[in-house]
């Protein structure tokens, strides 16, 4: 078997794209992740001991980690199962970890089992896991594009090492191009190709850091140069048409471009808000999430500063359902460009997380004798309402105590700008005005 198995792969070697053909087989050959696999780094040193642990590697598309699977099972001489978690089931990885104990037994060799986009895997599909790689029967190495805490096991986190990858940079994948030119036996060498320089850069700008994409990118103009050998600016434009922006509104690129967003209206920068909007939009985020988040921005970092953001913010959300896209855009642009511009307070955010903590920490504190409900005549007569003055009978505004006696002299709310602050100093000169307030007990 291991010799058809051979054949088998070198037969599939021949038809294979440049990306698959062009796969590092060692670490030398790998490009990128220096804070990874440079010399006495963690995972260099555990790759070249032979002697692997479970990993979770965790990184953008294209930044090596199915590679990294394959050179930590050759390494080890072990065997190499690739197991894609979106088609798996329970049965499933239960015949692979058999198979991996009896190889183990059998003849003393390990498995490796490459899990891709581990984060698809439930809970049942993972707590199967769990004993082999407790036990050793196999060395896990999963791989996934989002941020492992959310969806991945705790009991099967503790046992594995957390990795993360970086995105590619442009020299880099530069590098992993020219290197693929060069190649005649396993890349384009053998082509005689000519390739201008701005053509590559063109390639590895548009490839986003997805070495894949790259190749994927460059096979492609390669295919269209045959006739003159010869890959301008103007085929390498003509093979990649348009780059799909890099955007997961399940992943941690969906998470990036969002948190860019509110940082970006938070900061009064409206430019980098209309771009970080139009790239969630160009890539097919639901409108209704980024009103959402307007309107929670709104009362958390604008709030009273100027309440008209929460008006436009809620405007911009009746709108998108009224008129639909791609013409709300235009009510999600202006809404943006106001919330960006808006004067911010986040004061009545930070209002409520402190009377919240006194909440934690006084426990459920009496409510005074006068501000209780006093609509029955028997809370009357324990003294319900008793000493409550009704504001309206005094011009609209009494000194009158309204928290609990343990937190009489509290002030949660701070003002902090625009509007909010004319309101809390009419409020301030109210009080020094009326004096100390006067209720029964």
């Amino acid at each position: 078997m291991d010799l058809f198995d051979s054949a088998l792969e070198q037969r599939f070697d021949e038809y294979a794209p440049l990306a698959a053909r062009m796969r590092p087989r060692s670490l030398d050959e790998i490009v990128g992740q220096r804070h990874l696999l440079g010399p006495g780094r963690a995972l260099r040193r555990l790759i070249e001991s032979g002697e692997p642990t479970s990993v979770v590697l965790w990184g953008p598309p294209g930044s090596g980690k199915t590679t990294l699977a394959h050179v930590i099972a050759a390494h080890a001489d072990a065997h190499f199962e690739p197991m894609s978690a979106v088609t798996a089931g329970v049965k499933e990885v239960r015949a692979v970890i058999e198979a991996a104990r009896d190889r183990l037994a059998r003849h003393g060799r390990r498995t490796v089992l490459f899990l891709d986009e581990i984060h698809r895997f439930n809970k049942a599909q993972q707590d199967a896991l769990l004993p082999a790689v407790e036990n050793g029967w196999i060395v896990l190495v999963g791989a996934t594009t989002e941020n492992p805490s959310f969806e991945v096991n705790s009991p099967l986190m503790s046992r594995s090492r957390l990795l993360r990858l970086e995105a590619l940079s442009e020299d880099e994948i530069g590098e992993v191009l020219r290197r693929a030119l060069g190649d005649r036996d396993r890349g384009l060498g053998a082509l005689g190709l000519t390739v201008s320089d701005e053509a590559l850069a063109h390639i590895a700008h548009a490839s986003g850091g997805d070495a894949r994409f790259g190749l994927n990118a460059l096979e492609t103009a390669a295919l269209m140069a045959a006739g003159t050998g010869e890959i301008t600016l103007e085929v390498a434009e003509e093979a990649l048409q348009r780059r799909a922006l890099p955007y997961d509104r399940a992943g941690d690129w969906h998470y990036d471009v969002v948190s860019a967003f509110i940082k970006s209206m938070r900061g009064s920068d409206p430019d980098a808000a209309l771009y970080w909007m139009a790239r969630m939009l160009d890539a097919g985020e639901d409108a209704r999430f980024i009103c959402r988040r307007m309107v929670i921005f709104a009362s958390e970092d604008v709030g009273n500063a100027d309440p008209t953001a929460l008006q436009v913010a809620v405007a911009a959300h009746h709108a998108l359902e009224l008129v639909g896209l791609p013409e709300a855009r235009l009510n999600l642009a202006q809404a943006c460009v106001y919330l960006s511009l808006a004067p911010k307070s986040n004061a009545s955010y930070r209002a409520l997380l402190a009377a919240e903590e006194a909440v934690r920490a006084e426990g459920p504190l009496p409510v005074p004798a006068h501000l209780r409900d006093a609509h029955a005549a028997a809370s009357r007569a324990i003294g319900a309402g008793r000493g409550y003055l009704y504001p309206h009978d005094h011009g609209g505004w009494v000194a009158q105590s309204y928290l609990p006696e343990a937190l009489q002299d509290k002030r949660f709310f701070a003002p902090i700008a625009g509007r909010e602050r004319e309101l809390a100093d009419e409020l301030e000169a109210r009080r020094r005005a009326g004096g100390k307030a006067e209720t029964d007990a």
